[in-house]
C-alpha cells in the first residue's frame, strides 16, 4: 500500500511540474484547463460500448440513414477547415515540413495554428458518434478492437498534444489525417446515399491503403527529425513512432482479412460479405444489409 501511495504522489507531482511547461495560450480554452473532461467523455464512451449492445439487444436497429448523411458530410466540412486553416498558417508561418519547433508566441499565425490543431482534438471527441451510431444500428461487428483503440486513444493523446505543443511539427500530423478524413468520410457520405451512388464507390480499399502510407510517412517523419536532432520535444517523437507502428500492424490485419484473403462460402455456394471495419467501421456487408433489403429482425426503426 505504501508503494501505490508514493506512486500516486509521484504522479501528482510530476503532473503539476508538467503544468509548468505547458503552453499558457490554451489553459483557458474550452476543455484544456484539465483533463477531467477528456477523461470523463472517454470513460462514457467506454460505458456505452458496454451498455449500448445490451440496450439494443432486444430492440430493432435504427437506420439513421439521413442522419449519417448529414453527420458524415459535416465530418468532411469540419475536417476539410482544419487541413484548410493547417496549411494556410504554416505557410504563412514559414513552416518547414521537415523540422519545425514549437513556436509559444501570439503570433498570429502561430495562435491559428494552435487554434486548428484544437479543432482537431475536437474532431476527434466528435468521431465518437461513429460508434454509438454503429451500436444502434445493431452493426455491432463494426465495433472491432481497432475500431475502439483508434477512437478512445486519439482524443486522450491530442488532448496531451494541444497541452503541451500545440504548434510546430504537430501540424503535419494533423494536417494529412484531416485530410485523409475528408476522403474518408466523404465516401461515407456517399455510401449512405444509397446503392445508386454505392455502385461507384469502388475506391474504399485504397483508402485503407492511404491509412497505412500516412503511418510509415509518419515514422519516417519523426525519425528524420530525431536523427538530425530538430529542436522538437523528443518524447512527443518516441510516441508519435511507437503509435504509428501499432496501427501499422492493425491496419495491415484488416488489409489482409478485408481484401487479401478469400471469403469463405455459405452453404448455397454464395460468398460471405467480409464484416470488418474501416476506422470508423464500414463495410461490404453493411452496405448490403442497409440498401438491399436484408434485415434480421423485422423492420427497422425509422429516425
Amino acid at each position: 500500500m505504501e508503494v501505490v501511495t508514493h506512486f500516486m504522489n509521484d504522479t501528482v507531482e510530476f503532473y503539476k511540474w508538467s503544468l509548468t511547461i505547458a503552453d499558457k495560450r490554451v489553459e483557458n480554452w474550452p476543455m484544456m484547463s484539465s483533463p477531467s473532461p477528456t477523461l470523463a467523455i472517454s470513460c462514457l464512451y467506454l460505458i456505452f460500448l458496454w451498455a449500448g449492445p445490451k440496450y439494443m439487444q432486444d430492440r430493432h436497429p435504427y437506420t439513421l440513414r439521413k442522419t449519417l448523411i448529414v453527420y458524415n458530410f459535416s465530418m468532411v466540412v469540419l475536417n476539410f477547415y482544419i487541413a484548410k486553416e493547417l496549411l494556410l498558417a504554416s505557410s504563412a508561418a514559414g513552416y518547414s515540413y521537415l523540422c519545425q519547433p514549437v513556436n509559444y508566441s501570439n503570433d498570429v499565425n502561430e495562435v491559428r495554428i494552435a487554434s486548428a490543431l484544437w479543432w482537431y482534438y475536437i474532431s476527434k471527441g466528435v468521431e465518437f458518434l461513429d460508434t454509438v451510431f454503429f451500436i444502434l444500428r445493431k452493426k455491432f461487428n463494426q465495433v472491432s478492437f481497432l475500431h475502439v483503440y483508434h477512437h478512445c486513444t486519439m482524443f486522450i493523446l491530442w488532448w496531451i498534444g494541444i497541452k503541451w505543443v500545440p504548434g510546430g511539427q504537430s501540424f503535419f500530423g494533423a494536417t494529412i489525417n484531416s485530410s485523409i478524413h475528408v476522403l474518408m468520410y466523404g465516401y461515407y457520405g456517399l455510401a449512405a446515399l444509397g446503392p445508386h451512388i454505392q455502385k461507384y464507390l469502388w475506391w474504399k480499399k485504397y483508402l485503407t491503403i492511404i491509412q497505412m502510407i500516412q503511418f510509415h510517412v509518419t515514422i519516417g517523419h519523426a525519425g528524420y527529425s530525431l536523427y538530425t536532432g530538430c529542436p522538437f520535444p523528443c518524447w512527443m517523437q518516441w510516441a508519435l513512432i511507437g503509435y504509428a507502428v501499432t496501427f501499422i500492424i492493425l491496419f495491415a490485419n484488416f488489409y489482409y482479412h478485408a481484401y487479401r484473403r478469400k471469403p469463405a462460402a455459405q452453404k448455397g455456394g454464395k460468398p460471405v460479405a467480409n464484416g470488418t471495419s474501416l476506422t470508423n467501421g464500414h463495410s461490404n456487408a453493411e452496405e448490403v444489409e442497409e440498401n438491399g433489403k436484408r434485415q434480421r429482425k423485422g423492420r427497422a426503426k425509422r429516425e
